[in-house]
């Protein structure tokens, strides 16, 4: 049987320990901050981006060099026979398809999955993977599976504040203005792809319940499942608002029976772009890994 190595990006919210402790390798994704690199769980850790945030660094997400991503499979490909290389959605980055174009130089050995995930959704993606490496399924296969899987979760997020998505051109300055005036809480989406609008709610209550239903909706007509706990995982995530999301969980255990809920903070890609504050529900259909 071969050897799979499973390699993610800190986009999935995996450090550099849990990778260890999952048998998942990470590439650290790249920040420029103030003209200066850094890398995330390498020498840049969240409290200090929040800092250099909350000062009004000048904060850009970048993607790895190719030799970073070479130099990583090179290393691994020393002990192992086979790489499954899951990046951060296509949607949102670039990076995947670069990878691609690098693994055509390794003779089929290196797969890069574009299953359009990032944040726990990614996370759930690498952990599949290892899943499926270890019930004996090759690197080509393992691909298959989970980019026909890549539907099967939605991610949505109440923003708490407007400010970085006027200062990333996302919205103009004079809809972020009004949107702060009257204290409008927009929700996001990411179903596979990008990141969208979805709604917008006059308060956090209204928005937590947006997201909730949103989810169940998604269970019912996306996923063709009841929410009775079974099927699916349910995940939280957050920038800079662990405590919110830890007091809102209590809350949708009422709603989904499930054993519990994951929470993790959204990667800083993302934070980069929607700022401190935020808060999301995430919902992923379980993969049958025997199917």
């Amino acid at each position: 049987m071969a050897k799979i190595a499973i390699v993610t990006d800190s986009n999935s919210g995996i450090t550099q320990a849990q990778g260890k402790e999952l048998g998942i390798f990470v590439l650290p994704m790249p920040f420029m901050i103030d003209d200066e690199t850094y890398f995330e769980d390498i020498n840049l850790q969240a409290e200090e981006f929040y800092q250099k945030m909350a000062a009004g660094s000048n904060i850009m997400t970048s993607q790895p060099t190719p030799d970073s991503v070479m130099q990583l499979w090179d290393s691994i490909l020393k002990d192992y026979d086979e790489i499954v290389h899951i990046p951060m959605s296509s949607g949102l980055s670039s990076s995947c398809e670069s990878a691609m174009m690098l693994a055509q130089d390794y003779d089929g050995r290196v797969q890069v999955v574009n299953n359009q995930r990032i944040s726990v959704t990614q996370r759930q993606s690498a952990i599949d993977a290892r899943m499926l490496a270890d019930h004996g399924l090759n690197a080509a296969t393992i691909k298959e599976r989970l980019e026909a899987d890549k539907f099967n979760s939605s991610i949505y997020i109440m923003l708490d504040t407007l400010v970085y998505l006027k200062k990333g051109g996302r919205i103009t300055p004079a809809a972020a203005a009004l949107g702060t005036i009257l204290k409008i809480k927009p929700v996001l989406q990411i179903q596979g792809d990008k990141l969208d609008a979805f709604a917008k709610a006059r308060t956090s209550a209204q928005g937590k319940s947006i997201m909730v239903n949103a989810v169940k909706s998604d269970m019912q007509n996306r996923y063709g499942m009841v929410t009775d706990g079974t099927g699916y995982y349910l995940s939280m995530a957050h920038t800079q608002n662990e405590a919110a999301a830890k007091a809102w969980r209590e809350e949708v255990l009422k709603e989904f029976p499930v054993a519990e809920i994951y929470i993790d903070r959204l990667p800083l890609s993302i934070a980069t772009h929607i700022g401190p504050g935020a808060i999301a529900i995430t919902c992923t259909k379980k993969m049958d890994y025997d199917a």
